[in-house]
């Protein structure tokens, strides 16, 4: 009796519906027949077409694809797709936020389809399970963010393969053997992505620059700005173009502007200043009134639209202040010669000129284009003494500043015009507090740097009197002038700084926290709630917890932007705010200048949707650069900590997680973890709702606001980290040596 041949075993396709969604999600417009899914499920054999084939009808038959042409399927069409943009949260996966949604949509590391962080793209949102957060799929990436990145390159016989240094990079980029260039094993490097193939799991790449060895200085300091995508150099065309601009003062233009050469004028600014963008003006009027002029820098007489300066000009947006350097928005022969405003000079600027009473109550006001002499530069400490001894007449203008032969003294009449300066403009920010603005006086950390670049000490610059002087005036420039543009009828297209409302849940996070320091807000409407925070602000000037309820309370305002949408400026109490004194600097600046020159000489409103892309842009770069300043400080930071990893430091407990404590040194507001799993003391457990951990056995809590004592463990210049080792609280170890 012949054997009975054994039937062929049929391979079930594990999880076919799902896969057949995802292909026809991912391009839900462009119709599919099976063998085309079949070929992206990379099977062939009849017994597979055949599950395709039958999986398509039963999906079909419950309404979820439809057949649109003799064999070919699409989605259904659903509602469930939206536009957004990715953030990448920790272990790979993601969140996508939509304008349109309170809630950002979860995308697992398997849905996140190859969009990475930033990207725009088009999600597909799944059914929500019961009590479930929202969740979906990318289905195609629309736009991306960024194609270049740093990190650090491991080099084998044929190919490398680049460790990106954005933690929010979930993957490494591998390099073929013919884009390495000259890179060596263990440098740092730029590499642009330039493909990702369907079945690859990395994308391809190439390496742009080396920028050096893993902590190296200017290795480092070149990674974060290339990290942001920020230039440190200008393209020769550039340079050159500037160079050859004519920069001398011409007769015939300054018959076309106001003459204010008289006037007595200076600048006062950072001692290490080397760009002075904006003057004061100040002149007693017969009348008994003031006549204040504020001076800005007329960049937009040299930054010509159409030319390859003021494309890129537009393109970084900003200026950008790293530790040990400025890396300038415009090239040096305008940012610190023809555009800045120095001693004995005269030159070209934009004026908002404003006749004030004793009160400090604005009579009339000017705009315009004007010609100025400075008279005399002052560093904010030389006009802070001067403020603080009203008596005193020894003080001198600093050598290096030779005086101008005007008719009177002009060291006595400065000193009494920035007397009666501070005097208005204290009248002025006390007006503007009334009126509901915050004063947000964060402490700023300074360098002391040695010739190298290496930190010999770290001090706090403080905002005082001469400082507040300044601030007060250009705040009065930049209202007034969006007040007259935005006031104007019919609507005029301007660009406006705008700042909105806070944001209800982090101030409701921002009270939970602290109440554990005993303070309290009230937010029973938008000025009591600026109120009480400037009254939390006052409160805890000087307290051990200052820079962590400073930090708290910023990171619950909504972010600064620039829009021709004017909403106003939360933060200032301002209906009307724009950026107009710093046009060395800002590229929104040179905008309102070009703006403002166009209708007081009574052109028609500028193209609305034009201006709207290029605020967005420069929002967009002005966030890179802050991102590239905050990270050159924490680099600075680490490298002045790891010089002294024998000290035991005093800090404040400033964050509390599941995987460890933060602490901020006092003296030099260093912040580094202590890692749970390195206090071996006991076993520590997270608190959530007490902001704290606390030991099992020994019951020790360590709480959010805490003074400890620590030491430095570990300081990686390289992920700019700092890890340190718990000594223990203030009032209970006794340290070997205080910092």
């Amino acid at each position: 009796m012949p054997k009975r041949k054994k039937r062929k075993k049929n391979n079930k396709i594990q999880g076919l519906s799902q896969s057949i969604l995802a292909i026809l999600r991912k391009d839900h417009s462009k119709p599919h027949n099976y063998k085309q899914i079949a070929a992206k499920l990379g099977v062939d054999d009849a017994s597979s077409r055949n599950q395709i084939i039958k999986k398509l009808k039963e999906l079909q038959g419950k309404g979820t694809i439809q057949e649109v042409d003799r064999g070919k399927y699409i989605i259904a069409p659903s509602q469930n797709y939206y536009t957004g943009r990715v953030d990448i949260a920790g272990r790979g996966q993601g969140y996508i936020i939509v304008d349109e949604l309170e809630e950002d949509i979860l995308v697992t590391n398997k849905n996140l389809n190859k969009a990475l962080n930033g990207d725009t793209v088009e999600v597909y949102v799944f059914k929500r399970k019961k009590g479930g957060k929202r969740e979906g799929e990318i289905t195609k990436i629309l736009e991306r963010k960024r194609t270049e990145f740093v990190g650090t390159i491991e080099v084998m016989d044929n190919f490398a393969f680049v460790h990106c240094t954005d933690y929010k990079m979930y993957t490494d980029i591998f390099v073929p053997k013919s884009n390495i260039g000259k890179a060596k094993n263990g440098e740092k490097v730029l590499v642009a992505m330039e493909d990702w193939p369907d079945k690859a799991d990395s994308p391809y790449g190439k390496v742009l620059k080396v920028l050096g060895m893993p902590g190296e200085h200017n290795t480092e300091i070149h990674s974060i700005l290339a990290q942001y995508g920020l230039p440190y150099e200008f393209p020769p065309e550039v340079e050159a173009y500037a160079n050859k601009l004519d920069t001398k003062i011409h007769s015939e233009e300054i018959r076309k502007r106001r003459d204010m050469r008289k006037d007595l004028t200076f600048t006062i600014d950072p001692k290490d200043a080397k760009d002075f963008d904006d003057a004061l003006s100040f002149t007693t009027l017969e009348n008994g009134n003031y006549e204040i002029g504020i001076h800005i820098a007329d960049v937009s007489h040299y930054l010509k639209k159409g030319t390859v300066l003021d494309d890129e000009a537009y393109e970084r947006g900003t200026s950008v202040y790293l530790v040990d350097r400025v890396v300038p928005m415009l090239p040096e022969i305008l940012s610190n010669g023809a555009c800045s405003l120095r001693p004995n000079e005269e030159k070209y600027t934009f004026s908002a000129v404003f006749e004030i009473n004793n009160k400090a109550e604005v009579v009339k006001k000017w705009f315009g284009r004007t010609v100025t002499y400075s008279d005399a530069r002052f560093a904010y400490e030389e006009a802070q003494h001067i403020i603080e001894n009203p008596n005193d007449t020894s003080y001198t203008i600093p050598s290096e500043i030779s005086i101008t032969g005007k008719q009177y003294s002009v060291q006595k009449e400065i000193g009494e015009a920035i007397l009666e300066m501070d005097r208005l403009a204290k009248i002025l920010r006390t007006k503007r507090m009334r009126q509901g603005a915050i004063s947000f006086d964060k402490v700023e950390v300074k360098f002391k740097l040695d010739e190298n670049n290496n930190p010999e000490g770290v001090y706090f610059k403080e905002s005082k009197d001469a400082n507040k002087l300044i601030e007060e005036f250009m705040l009065l420039a930049n209202r007034s002038v969006a007040e007259f543009i935005g006031k104007q009828n019919p609507k005029k297209t301007f660009v406006y700084r705008v700042h909105d409302e806070p944001d209800d849940e982090k101030i409701a996070a921002l009270e939970n926290i602290i109440k554990r320091f005993g303070y309290k807000l009230n937010t029973r409407d938008r000025n009591s709630t600026a109120a009480s925070l400037n009254k939390l602000l006052h409160d805890v000037q000087g307290k051990k917890e200052q820079n962590l309820v400073d930090t708290l309370a910023i990171r619950s305002m909504s972010k600064a932007v620039y829009t021709t949408n004017n909403i106003g400026h939360y933060g200032l109490a301002f209906d009307y705010y724009t950026h107009f004194t710093s046009p060395i600097r800002r590229y929104p600046d040179v905008m309102v200048h070009r703006l403002l020159q166009r209708y007081l000489d009574g052109k028609n409103s500028a193209k609305e949707e034009k201006y709207e892309d290029k605020c967005s842009h420069t929002s967009d770069m002005e966030n890179l650069a802050s991102n590239a300043e905050r990270d050159s400080i924490k680099y600075m930071q680490v490298k002045y900590m790891q010089d002294h990893q024998d000290q035991e430091f005093l800090g404040v407990i400033s964050g509390v997680t599941e995987w460890g404590i933060y602490v901020e040194i006092i003296t030099n507001k260093c912040e580094g973890m202590v890692r749970t799993q390195d206090m071996r003391d006991d076993h520590y457990i997270f608190d959530k709702d007490e902001f704290a951990v606390i030991g099992q056995r020994t019951k020790t809590v360590y709480q959010l606001g805490d003074e400890v004592y620590v030491k430095v463990k570990n300081a990686d210049l390289v992920k700019k980290h700092l890890d340190f080792i718990m000594l223990g609280h203030k009032n209970e170890y006794s340290p070997k040596r205080k910092s």
